[in-house]
């Protein structure tokens, strides 16, 4: 009779694990039946944003579904990150930031929910975009050794956008000035580029940098010069823009996206969005619209994804000790 009991105990238990199961595949199978929301840090129009709506449109494409991103910008982009760790994990809002907020915040807010994987779980890269260095035609400068000059001739008199502060265009700047040692004057700047950009082109303030989909409507108006671009090596695209490093060696600064989901969010539904993220991401027609914004992407696991995070916060942790005077 025991031992009766004991397999009426373990069939029970199958059953309930196999239901389990059945539930689960069910979930991933009608996953998505709804709109999905992809929290952005970034303002409207700034690279990150312009990346964010790339990855949605190719992920609308693959479901069927609407895929929506949602602008969070501002404090560093601690206003996205507390949102996103706070929403329902139901894969139904996921988080796409950007390097400045997993490199940058964490340094000086450690209470925010930023660290992998201890409070989102991470999906797949997106995108990764070279910042641009661009200067007001009527600045006079050409080439970077020449703004460089200038900036040494005239300390704290060129003026600088910054099109948010603690994010990579700022950062990228402040390494500028302390690899060049020079010294510019920080025009701060909430709205994302459009406004900056218009005092750039008017001669209001003399330079930006930006990733070049926030610019390539003013580039390509004549309204601001590219001077150089801080990618490892020069583009394909820009042949004959000068890399930062030309002028100061070692000195690029790229910024990247990942796709994150709050904790809890079911495995299946995860690695469901993974391999759709990744047949996204590699698509050639997808690569084309990236590259013609000076962007670009490749296919990351989850894993991948984790360890790729890790290693840029352990790169830039020393960069950002330094130039905070740490």
């Amino acid at each position: 009779m025991k031992n009766f009991r004991l397999l009426l105990g373990i069939a029970g238990l199958c059953l309930i694990t196999l239901a389990a199961v059945r539930a689960a595949h069910a979930q991933v199978a009608n996953y998505p039946d709804k709109p999905v929301a992809i929290l952005c840090d970034a303002a409207p129009g700034a690279t990150p944003d312009v990346d964010a709506r790339f990855v949605a449109e190719g992920l609308a494409k693959t479901w069927g579904q609407q895929v929506i991103v949602v602008n969070h910008p501002g404090a560093n982009g601690s206003i996205a990150a507390r949102t996103a760790s706070e929403a329902a994990p139901d894969g139904y809002t996921l988080y796409m930031p950007a390097l400045s907020t997993f490199a940058a915040l964490p340094s000086v807010a450690p209470n925010l929910p930023l660290k992998l994987p201890r409070d989102f779980i991470p999906i797949g890269f997106t995108a990764e975009n070279p910042m641009f260095v661009a200067v007001s035609p009527s600045l006079g400068v050409s080439t970077l050794p020449q703004l460089i000059a200038l900036a040494k001739k005239e300390p704290g008199q060129i003026s600088i956008a910054v099109t948010g502060v603690g994010r990579l265009t700022h950062l990228t700047g402040l390494i500028l000035q302390d690899r060049a040692d020079i010294k510019l004057l920080p025009v701060p700047y909430t709205a994302g580029p459009a406004v900056a950009l218009a005092d750039v082109a008017g001669g209001r303030v003399s330079m930006i940098i930006e990733g070049y989909s926030g610019i390539v409507g003013s580039v390509k108006a004549g309204a601001v010069k590219l001077i150089a671009v801080a990618a490892p090596q020069r583009l394909p695209q820009f042949p004959d823009l000068p890399t930062v490093a030309e002028t100061i060696p070692g000195l690029s600064a790229t910024g990247w996206q990942v796709l994150v989901a709050p904790l809890g969010t079911p495995q299946p539904i995860i690695n469901k969005i993974s391999v759709d993220l990744a047949k996204v991401v590699s698509d050639e027609d997808f690569k084309k619209r990236l590259a013609n914004i000076g962007s670009y992407s490749r296919a990351m696991t989850p894993d991948q994804a984790l360890a790729f995070v890790v290693k840029e916060q352990q790169t830039w942790l020393p960069v950002l000790e330094k130039i905070s005077g740490k």
